[in-house]
């Protein structure tokens, strides 16, 4: 509670009226303040809070200033802090099957993402996640407009790509970076800046608007815009401290993740279609890929994706299987 009791015994009493203890529920994310899903998050604790008529605080620490990207999935899984938010694809290894959306220019239809909270294969993909430790609450639609950065060259044509260090995601979407002829370092975005300054890679890989947030314009000049994959952050807590809440503590987390898939959705067609004038206004080339250049791209990469993504999982046809019943 904000307010002290005053004596072990009130407390008592209020226990035995049903009172719920406050909860404090401490999140780690990797976005900067600026980005669209960094704000949907935002509301998504304030909805957390005003559900649960404060029984629940929510403490949000992003941009890596709790834990690292790469240490929210343990962190929480251990119970070392209460919830996190991670991109899909950070499940590397450990999930794969996570990272089907990064399946290349094959998950665009917004429709898709409206159904895809109540849908089997996101339950699924939940029941998956707690096997693994973490329960999930949210999902966010981040973006199905991604953008190839680089500097110098624009990566345009399949060609274009060839001896490129560009950043990675998953070994599935590695393997259709190698099959352009590209050389993929997989890294969390809050890493490629700095990686692109620094020359550890040549091109950059994100969400269009993440471009824009992340400020890559500062350190890439030329940037195509095209629909190559489609991400989602998700939120998961420790499911020792979800078991821990009251059942009205319960429907006010689980409650708030359903407004928030839909707020996700909103803010990123917003961000998404904002997001290429705004680079061109710091200067920078922008391109946006024709049919016929995507269809190029496509047939190389999208075949090695399948093959290494199918290899990985023996649960990843069935989750295929899942998907493609969405909206039937």
């Amino acid at each position: 509670m904000k307010l002290a009791l005053a004596t072990a015994g009130l407390s008592l009493g209020l226990a035995g009226a049903g009172y719920a203890a406050e909860q404090t529920m401490r999140c780690s994310h990797q976005l900067p303040p600026g980005h669209h899903i960094a704000k949907v998050i935002d509301r998504w604790a304030e909805e957390v809070e005003t559900g649960s008529n404060g029984e629940i605080d929510v403490q949000i620490f992003g941009a890596n200033s709790l834990v690292g990207a790469k240490e929210n999935i343990v962190s929480t899984a251990k119970g070392d802090i209460d919830c996190a938010f991670s991109v899909n694809f950070q499940w590397g290894k450990t999930l794969p099957i996570m990272g089907v959306t990064t399946t290349p220019f094959a998950f665009g239809d917004l429709d898709l993402w409206r159904a895809w909270p109540d849908s089997e294969a996101a339950g699924f993909l939940s029941d998956k996640l707690l096997e693994k430790g973490v329960r999930n609450v949210v999902w966010l639609f981040t973006t199905n407009t991604s953008v190839f950065t680089s500097k110098g060259k624009p990566l345009v044509a399949p060609e274009d790509f060839e001896g490129m260090k560009i950043r990675g995601l998953d070994p599935a979407f590695n393997a259709s970076l190698e099959a352009l002829g590209a050389a993929p370092v997989s890294m969390p975005g809050s890493e490629v800046y700095q990686s692109l300054a620094t020359g550890v890679i040549d091109g950059g890989l994100t969400d269009v608007a993440a471009a824009v947030s992340r400020k890559y314009y500062e350190v890439q000049d030329n940037f195509n815009v095209l629909p190559v994959i489609s991400v989602y952050f998700h939120g998961y807590v420790n499911p020792a401290w979800y078991d821990g809440l009251s059942d009205s503590q319960k429907a006010a987390v689980d409650e708030a993740g359903k407004k928030a898939a839909l707020w996700a959705i909103e803010a990123s067609e917003a961000a998404g279609a904002a997001a290429p004038d705004e680079l061109r206004e710091k200067g920078v080339n922008v391109h946006i890929a024709t049919d016929d250049e995507i269809a190029a791209l496509e047939a190389i990469m999208r075949p090695a994706y399948e093959e290494t993504f199918v290899a990985n999982d023996p649960d990843s046809q069935k989750l295929l299987d899942l998907i493609g019943q969405i909206n039937q």
